[in-house]
Protein backbone atom coordinates (compact mmCIF):
# COMPACT_ATOMS: atom_id res chain seq x y z
CA UNK A 1 0.00 0.00 0.00
CA UNK A 2 1.51 3.33 -0.91
CA UNK A 3 2.43 5.90 1.82
CA UNK A 4 2.10 3.33 4.70
CA UNK A 5 3.27 5.80 7.61
CA UNK A 6 0.79 8.67 6.42
CA UNK A 7 -2.04 5.86 6.21
CA UNK A 8 -0.50 5.28 9.74
CA UNK A 9 -0.64 8.51 10.82
CA UNK A 10 -3.75 9.32 9.45
CA UNK A 11 -5.46 6.68 11.81
CA UNK A 12 -3.93 7.81 14.47
CA UNK A 13 -5.56 11.61 13.76
CA UNK A 14 -8.58 9.88 13.22
CA UNK A 15 -8.73 8.36 16.71
CA UNK A 16 -7.76 11.23 18.00
CA UNK A 17 -10.19 13.55 16.85
CA UNK A 18 -12.79 11.40 17.41
CA UNK A 19 -12.84 11.97 20.97
CA UNK A 20 -13.55 15.63 20.28
CA UNK A 21 -16.16 15.51 18.04
CA UNK A 22 -18.72 13.66 20.03
CA UNK A 23 -21.27 16.70 19.78
CA UNK A 24 -20.95 17.00 15.49
CA UNK A 25 -22.84 17.60 12.66
CA UNK A 26 -23.43 14.34 11.01
CA UNK A 27 -24.48 14.22 6.85
CA UNK A 28 -23.85 11.68 4.17
CA UNK A 29 -25.26 11.45 0.58
CA UNK A 30 -23.53 9.17 -2.50
CA UNK A 31 -24.75 7.52 -5.38
CA UNK A 32 -24.81 4.18 -6.46
CA UNK A 33 -25.02 3.01 -10.17
CA UNK A 34 -24.50 0.61 -13.11
CA UNK A 35 -22.68 0.86 -16.26
CA UNK A 36 -22.93 -1.16 -19.82
CA UNK A 37 -20.66 -0.37 -22.53
CA UNK A 38 -21.57 -2.23 -26.15
CA UNK A 39 -18.45 -2.06 -28.26
CA UNK A 40 -19.46 -2.07 -32.09
CA UNK A 41 -16.31 -4.15 -32.85
CA UNK A 42 -14.64 -7.32 -31.53
CA UNK A 43 -11.52 -6.31 -29.95
CA UNK A 44 -7.99 -6.68 -31.32
CA UNK A 45 -6.88 -9.77 -29.33
CA UNK A 46 -8.52 -13.01 -28.69
CA UNK A 47 -8.08 -12.58 -25.01
CA UNK A 48 -10.78 -9.12 -24.41
CA UNK A 49 -13.96 -9.66 -23.89
CA UNK A 50 -16.45 -8.96 -26.59
CA UNK A 51 -19.03 -6.68 -27.10
CA UNK A 52 -20.76 -6.57 -23.88
CA UNK A 53 -19.19 -4.66 -20.67
CA UNK A 54 -20.90 -4.40 -17.20
CA UNK A 55 -20.20 -2.93 -14.20
CA UNK A 56 -21.52 -1.55 -10.88
CA UNK A 57 -19.87 1.20 -8.34
CA UNK A 58 -20.61 2.91 -5.13
CA UNK A 59 -19.61 6.03 -4.17
CA UNK A 60 -20.79 7.50 -0.52
CA UNK A 61 -19.34 10.45 0.70
CA UNK A 62 -19.73 10.90 5.04
CA UNK A 63 -19.31 14.41 6.50
CA UNK A 64 -18.49 15.64 9.83
CA UNK A 65 -18.60 19.53 10.63
CA UNK A 66 -18.26 20.95 14.22
CA UNK A 67 -16.87 24.16 15.77
CA UNK A 68 -19.44 25.97 13.68
CA UNK A 69 -17.99 24.24 11.12
CA UNK A 70 -14.33 25.49 11.32
CA UNK A 71 -13.86 21.93 11.29
CA UNK A 72 -14.74 19.09 9.61
CA UNK A 73 -14.23 15.35 8.25
CA UNK A 74 -14.92 13.94 4.47
CA UNK A 75 -15.10 10.54 4.04
CA UNK A 76 -15.59 9.63 0.19
CA UNK A 77 -14.52 5.56 -0.64
CA UNK A 78 -15.67 4.32 -3.96
CA UNK A 79 -15.51 0.85 -5.00
CA UNK A 80 -16.19 -0.55 -9.24
CA UNK A 81 -16.96 -4.07 -9.78
CA UNK A 82 -16.74 -5.14 -13.43
CA UNK A 83 -18.26 -8.65 -14.68
CA UNK A 84 -15.39 -9.05 -17.82
CA UNK A 85 -12.26 -7.24 -16.46
CA UNK A 86 -10.60 -7.77 -13.47
CA UNK A 87 -8.29 -4.92 -13.39
CA UNK A 88 -11.25 -2.58 -13.80
CA UNK A 89 -12.38 -3.93 -10.22
CA UNK A 90 -10.81 -1.76 -7.54
CA UNK A 91 -11.67 0.00 -4.27
CA UNK A 92 -10.02 3.72 -3.89
CA UNK A 93 -10.60 6.22 -1.24
CA UNK A 94 -11.33 9.33 -3.02
CA UNK A 95 -11.50 11.60 -0.01
CA UNK A 96 -10.41 11.08 3.55
CA UNK A 97 -9.31 14.08 4.69
CA UNK A 98 -9.52 17.04 8.06
CA UNK A 99 -9.99 20.52 7.32
CA UNK A 100 -9.57 23.15 9.51
CA UNK A 101 -10.24 27.03 8.79
CA UNK A 102 -8.77 30.05 10.12
CA UNK A 103 -8.87 33.25 10.00
CA UNK A 104 -7.36 34.05 6.65
CA UNK A 105 -5.50 30.21 6.38
CA UNK A 106 -6.67 26.88 6.07
CA UNK A 107 -5.12 23.38 6.71
CA UNK A 108 -6.25 20.29 5.15
CA UNK A 109 -4.79 16.58 5.49
CA UNK A 110 -5.52 13.64 4.46
CA UNK A 111 -6.32 11.47 1.33
CA UNK A 112 -7.95 14.02 -1.59
CA UNK A 113 -8.41 15.20 -4.78
CA UNK A 114 -7.34 18.70 -6.19
CA UNK A 115 -8.62 19.76 -9.71
CA UNK A 116 -6.60 22.66 -11.41
CA UNK A 117 -7.69 23.64 -14.84
CA UNK A 118 -9.59 25.49 -16.80
CA UNK A 119 -9.63 24.19 -20.33
CA UNK A 120 -12.53 21.18 -21.58
CA UNK A 121 -10.52 18.55 -24.16
CA UNK A 122 -6.72 18.29 -21.80
CA UNK A 123 -5.58 19.31 -18.53
CA UNK A 124 -2.15 19.66 -18.72
CA UNK A 125 -2.06 21.93 -15.33
CA UNK A 126 -3.55 18.66 -13.75
CA UNK A 127 -0.67 17.02 -11.77
CA UNK A 128 -1.23 15.94 -8.46
CA UNK A 129 -4.31 13.38 -8.54
CA UNK A 130 -3.48 10.15 -10.48
CA UNK A 131 -5.48 9.37 -13.09
CA UNK A 132 -7.44 6.75 -12.57
CA UNK A 133 -7.16 4.51 -16.39
CA UNK A 134 -10.02 2.05 -15.74
CA UNK A 135 -12.99 3.86 -14.37
CA UNK A 136 -12.75 6.59 -17.77
CA UNK A 137 -11.53 6.69 -20.88
CA UNK A 138 -11.50 10.47 -20.93
CA UNK A 139 -9.05 11.07 -17.97
CA UNK A 140 -11.72 12.82 -15.90
CA UNK A 141 -11.37 10.44 -12.86
CA UNK A 142 -8.65 10.36 -10.61
CA UNK A 143 -7.62 8.35 -7.13
CA UNK A 144 -7.09 9.90 -4.35
CA UNK A 145 -4.00 11.25 -3.50
CA UNK A 146 -2.39 11.51 0.35
CA UNK A 147 -1.68 15.02 0.82
CA UNK A 148 -0.77 17.95 3.48
CA UNK A 149 -2.22 21.51 2.34
CA UNK A 150 -1.72 24.94 3.71
CA UNK A 151 -3.43 27.47 2.33
CA UNK A 152 -2.81 31.25 3.04
CA UNK A 153 -5.22 33.29 2.00
CA UNK A 154 -4.33 37.25 0.81
CA UNK A 155 -5.41 40.09 -0.90
CA UNK A 156 -3.30 39.21 -3.67
CA UNK A 157 -4.11 36.05 -4.20
CA UNK A 158 -4.47 32.22 -2.24
CA UNK A 159 -1.09 30.42 -1.68
CA UNK A 160 -1.54 26.79 -1.33
CA UNK A 161 1.97 24.84 -0.11
CA UNK A 162 1.45 20.91 -0.41
CA UNK A 163 3.32 17.77 0.68
CA UNK A 164 2.60 14.30 -1.48
CA UNK A 165 3.98 11.78 0.56
CA UNK A 166 3.40 8.48 -1.34
CA UNK A 167 2.58 7.86 -4.81
CA UNK A 168 0.09 6.36 -6.97
CA UNK A 169 0.42 4.23 -9.63
CA UNK A 170 -1.88 4.35 -13.22
CA UNK A 171 -4.31 1.85 -13.44
CA UNK A 172 -4.77 0.44 -16.92
CA UNK A 173 -7.27 -2.65 -18.63
CA UNK A 174 -6.65 -6.03 -18.02
CA UNK A 175 -5.33 -8.61 -20.60
CA UNK A 176 -9.13 -8.70 -21.17
CA UNK A 177 -10.50 -5.42 -21.11
CA UNK A 178 -10.85 -3.15 -23.79
CA UNK A 179 -9.49 0.51 -25.35
CA UNK A 180 -6.06 -0.58 -24.76
CA UNK A 181 -3.58 -1.61 -26.99
CA UNK A 182 -2.01 -4.53 -28.11
CA UNK A 183 -0.07 -4.98 -25.26
CA UNK A 184 -0.94 -4.92 -21.94
CA UNK A 185 0.26 -2.84 -19.15
CA UNK A 186 1.67 -5.45 -16.53
CA UNK A 187 1.31 -3.80 -13.09
CA UNK A 188 4.16 -6.14 -11.35
CA UNK A 189 6.91 -4.52 -13.56
CA UNK A 190 7.08 -1.37 -12.31
CA UNK A 191 10.50 0.79 -11.64
CA UNK A 192 10.92 4.37 -10.82
CA UNK A 193 13.47 6.79 -11.08
CA UNK A 194 14.11 7.46 -7.10
CA UNK A 195 15.39 5.20 -4.82
CA UNK A 196 12.42 5.89 -2.76
CA UNK A 197 9.97 4.70 -5.05
CA UNK A 198 6.12 4.70 -4.29
CA UNK A 199 7.37 6.38 -1.15
CA UNK A 200 8.68 9.93 -2.06
CA UNK A 201 7.74 12.80 -1.11
CA UNK A 202 6.24 15.36 -3.71
CA UNK A 203 5.98 18.88 -3.54
CA UNK A 204 4.37 21.69 -4.93
CA UNK A 205 3.18 25.60 -4.80
CA UNK A 206 0.48 27.00 -6.37
CA UNK A 207 -0.88 31.05 -6.57
CA UNK A 208 -4.48 31.71 -7.58
CA UNK A 209 -6.10 35.18 -8.41
CA UNK A 210 -8.80 36.76 -9.51
CA UNK A 211 -8.15 39.99 -11.68
CA UNK A 212 -11.29 41.68 -12.90
CA UNK A 213 -12.48 39.42 -15.22
CA UNK A 214 -9.12 37.19 -15.50
CA UNK A 215 -8.74 33.56 -13.11
CA UNK A 216 -5.42 33.31 -12.88
CA UNK A 217 -3.29 30.43 -12.01
CA UNK A 218 0.53 29.41 -11.82
CA UNK A 219 2.40 26.67 -9.88
CA UNK A 220 5.39 24.70 -9.34
CA UNK A 221 5.69 20.85 -8.12
CA UNK A 222 8.54 18.80 -7.86
CA UNK A 223 7.79 15.20 -7.85
CA UNK A 224 7.29 11.94 -9.41
CA UNK A 225 6.11 12.22 -12.73
CA UNK A 226 2.14 11.29 -13.19
CA UNK A 227 2.53 9.97 -16.41
CA UNK A 228 4.23 6.51 -16.89
CA UNK A 229 6.97 5.58 -19.44
CA UNK A 230 5.19 2.72 -21.04
CA UNK A 231 8.75 0.33 -22.29
CA UNK A 232 8.13 -2.97 -24.49
CA UNK A 233 9.38 -5.82 -22.35
CA UNK A 234 9.73 -9.51 -22.77
CA UNK A 235 8.88 -12.07 -20.14
CA UNK A 236 9.52 -15.66 -21.01
CA UNK A 237 7.34 -16.03 -24.08
CA UNK A 238 5.11 -12.68 -23.29
CA UNK A 239 5.73 -9.47 -24.75
CA UNK A 240 4.35 -6.77 -22.40
CA UNK A 241 4.83 -2.99 -21.43
CA UNK A 242 6.20 -2.54 -17.94
CA UNK A 243 5.68 1.35 -16.07
CA UNK A 244 8.45 3.78 -15.90
CA UNK A 245 7.68 6.68 -13.76
CA UNK A 246 11.01 9.09 -13.91
CA UNK A 247 11.29 12.54 -11.31
CA UNK A 248 10.43 15.83 -12.79
CA UNK A 249 9.84 19.27 -12.91
CA UNK A 250 6.99 21.26 -13.61
CA UNK A 251 5.46 24.89 -13.97
CA UNK A 252 2.09 25.55 -14.62
CA UNK A 253 0.04 28.53 -15.68
CA UNK A 254 -3.63 28.85 -16.40
CA UNK A 255 -5.75 31.66 -17.59
CA UNK A 256 -9.60 31.90 -17.76
CA UNK A 257 -10.69 35.10 -18.97
CA UNK A 258 -14.51 36.05 -18.77
CA UNK A 259 -15.60 38.49 -22.01
CA UNK A 260 -19.53 38.97 -22.20
CA UNK A 261 -20.59 35.77 -23.88
CA UNK A 262 -17.12 34.42 -24.41
CA UNK A 263 -14.69 32.33 -22.14
CA UNK A 264 -10.75 32.26 -23.65
CA UNK A 265 -9.14 29.40 -21.83
CA UNK A 266 -4.96 28.64 -21.99
CA UNK A 267 -2.95 26.34 -19.82
CA UNK A 268 0.75 25.81 -20.57
CA UNK A 269 3.17 23.50 -18.85
CA UNK A 270 7.16 23.31 -18.90
CA UNK A 271 8.53 19.83 -17.86
CA UNK A 272 11.88 18.94 -17.02
CA UNK A 273 13.28 15.24 -16.73
CA UNK A 274 16.63 13.29 -17.06
CA UNK A 275 15.32 12.54 -20.69
CA UNK A 276 13.80 15.56 -22.17
CA UNK A 277 12.13 18.99 -21.41
CA UNK A 278 9.40 20.08 -23.18
CA UNK A 279 6.63 22.67 -23.49
CA UNK A 280 3.12 22.47 -24.14
CA UNK A 281 -0.11 24.55 -24.46
CA UNK A 282 -4.12 24.09 -24.47
CA UNK A 283 -5.61 26.81 -25.47
CA UNK A 284 -9.05 27.61 -26.87
CA UNK A 285 -12.35 29.37 -26.22
CA UNK A 286 -16.16 28.50 -25.11
CA UNK A 287 -18.63 31.03 -26.73
CA UNK A 288 -22.21 30.78 -24.90
CA UNK A 289 -25.59 31.57 -26.73
CA UNK A 290 -27.71 32.37 -24.30
CA UNK A 291 -31.51 32.04 -24.50
CA UNK A 292 -31.39 29.53 -27.85
CA UNK A 293 -34.42 30.70 -30.14
CA UNK A 294 -36.11 32.59 -26.88
CA UNK A 295 -36.02 29.13 -24.79
CA UNK A 296 -34.21 28.43 -21.45
CA UNK A 297 -32.13 26.25 -23.58
CA UNK A 298 -28.53 27.47 -23.60
CA UNK A 299 -25.97 26.68 -26.83
CA UNK A 300 -21.99 26.87 -26.35
CA UNK A 301 -19.58 26.72 -29.07
CA UNK A 302 -15.78 25.51 -27.69
CA UNK A 303 -12.98 24.95 -29.96
CA UNK A 304 -9.42 23.73 -28.40
CA UNK A 305 -5.85 23.73 -29.96
CA UNK A 306 -2.87 21.18 -28.05
CA UNK A 307 0.63 21.79 -29.06
CA UNK A 308 3.58 19.87 -27.67
CA UNK A 309 6.79 20.17 -28.47
CA UNK A 310 7.86 17.07 -28.41
CA UNK A 311 6.82 17.21 -32.33
CA UNK A 312 6.73 14.88 -35.65
CA UNK A 313 10.70 13.54 -35.49
CA UNK A 314 11.60 14.52 -32.02
CA UNK A 315 13.29 11.32 -30.43
CA UNK A 316 11.10 11.04 -26.98
CA UNK A 317 7.63 11.86 -28.50
CA UNK A 318 6.26 9.03 -28.11
CA UNK A 319 4.71 10.41 -24.52
CA UNK A 320 3.24 13.16 -26.16
CA UNK A 321 -0.23 12.16 -27.67
CA UNK A 322 -1.23 15.51 -28.50
CA UNK A 323 1.42 17.03 -30.52
CA UNK A 324 -1.27 19.27 -32.94
CA UNK A 325 -4.30 18.50 -32.44
CA UNK A 326 -7.51 20.40 -32.90
CA UNK A 327 -11.18 19.85 -30.94
CA UNK A 328 -14.34 21.33 -31.97
CA UNK A 329 -17.27 20.66 -29.54
CA UNK A 330 -20.99 22.16 -29.02
CA UNK A 331 -23.11 22.32 -25.29
CA UNK A 332 -26.21 21.71 -25.34
CA UNK A 333 -27.32 23.04 -21.66
CA UNK A 334 -31.89 22.69 -21.48
CA UNK A 335 -32.03 23.92 -18.26
CA UNK A 336 -34.68 22.16 -17.59
CA UNK A 337 -36.20 20.57 -14.09
CA UNK A 338 -34.30 17.00 -15.39
CA UNK A 339 -31.07 18.99 -15.92
CA UNK A 340 -30.70 17.88 -19.44
CA UNK A 341 -27.23 18.27 -20.73
CA UNK A 342 -25.47 17.17 -24.37
CA UNK A 343 -21.70 17.36 -24.95
CA UNK A 344 -20.72 16.81 -28.40
CA UNK A 345 -17.05 16.81 -29.22
CA UNK A 346 -14.70 16.10 -32.13
CA UNK A 347 -10.77 15.86 -32.28
CA UNK A 348 -8.40 15.78 -35.02
CA UNK A 349 -4.75 15.12 -34.78
CA UNK A 350 -3.61 17.54 -37.34
CA UNK A 351 0.00 15.73 -37.92
CA UNK A 352 -1.70 12.12 -38.80
CA UNK A 353 -4.62 10.89 -40.08
CA UNK A 354 -6.59 10.15 -37.06
CA UNK A 355 -10.12 11.64 -35.27
CA UNK A 356 -12.32 10.65 -32.64
CA UNK A 357 -16.02 11.45 -32.10
CA UNK A 358 -17.44 11.75 -28.57
CA UNK A 359 -20.75 12.19 -27.24
CA UNK A 360 -21.85 12.96 -23.46
CA UNK A 361 -25.26 13.31 -22.44
CA UNK A 362 -27.40 13.56 -19.16
CA UNK A 363 -30.80 13.77 -17.61
CA UNK A 364 -32.11 13.60 -14.50
CA UNK A 365 -34.69 10.54 -14.01
CA UNK A 366 -37.25 11.77 -10.98
CA UNK A 367 -35.98 13.16 -8.20
CA UNK A 368 -32.99 10.65 -7.48
CA UNK A 369 -31.69 9.02 -10.47
CA UNK A 370 -29.82 10.02 -13.48
CA UNK A 371 -29.01 8.96 -16.60
CA UNK A 372 -25.51 9.32 -18.36
CA UNK A 373 -24.50 8.84 -22.57
CA UNK A 374 -21.39 8.39 -23.23
CA UNK A 375 -20.29 7.54 -27.04
CA UNK A 376 -16.57 7.58 -28.43
CA UNK A 377 -15.82 6.67 -32.34
CA UNK A 378 -12.00 6.20 -32.92
CA UNK A 379 -11.08 6.36 -36.80
CA UNK A 380 -7.02 6.44 -37.66
CA UNK A 381 -5.25 4.79 -40.52
CA UNK A 382 -1.90 5.81 -39.19
CA UNK A 383 0.10 3.70 -36.91
CA UNK A 384 2.16 6.35 -35.66
CA UNK A 385 -1.42 7.96 -33.96
CA UNK A 386 -2.20 6.81 -30.31
CA UNK A 387 -5.34 5.90 -31.55
CA UNK A 388 -4.75 3.99 -33.88
CA UNK A 389 -4.66 1.65 -31.25
CA UNK A 390 -7.88 2.22 -30.28
CA UNK A 391 -9.75 1.68 -33.46
CA UNK A 392 -11.49 -1.90 -32.21
CA UNK A 393 -13.00 0.04 -29.48
CA UNK A 394 -15.56 2.25 -31.02
CA UNK A 395 -18.34 2.17 -27.93
CA UNK A 396 -21.50 2.93 -26.86
CA UNK A 397 -22.31 3.46 -22.63
CA UNK A 398 -25.29 3.89 -20.26
CA UNK A 399 -25.03 4.70 -16.64
CA UNK A 400 -28.06 4.80 -14.52
CA UNK A 401 -27.01 6.51 -11.00
CA UNK A 402 -28.84 6.66 -8.10
CA UNK A 403 -28.42 9.23 -5.51
CA UNK A 404 -29.14 9.18 -1.48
Amino acid sequence: MPGTTFYKILAIAWLSLSWSVAATDFSYSGKVGTEQRYFVDEGQSSHQLGNSQLSFFINPEFHWQWNDGDDSVIFQPFYRYDKNDDERSHLDIRELSYLHVGGDWELKLGIRKEYWGVTEFQHLVDVLNQTDGVDSFDGEQKLGQQMINLSLVKDWGIVDLYVLPGFRERTFAGETGRLRGPLVVDKSHVSYESSAKKEHIDVAARWSHSIGDFDLGAYWFHGTNRDPELIATQVGDKSILRQYYSQMEQVGLDIQATKGDFLWKFESIFRSTNKQDFWATQAGFEYTHVGLFDSAADLGLLMEHSWDSRGEGDENSAGATMQNDLFLGSRLSLNDVQSTEVLLGVGADLEHSATMLMIEASRRLGESFKANLDVRIFHSSDMRAPSYYLRNDDYLGLTIEWYF
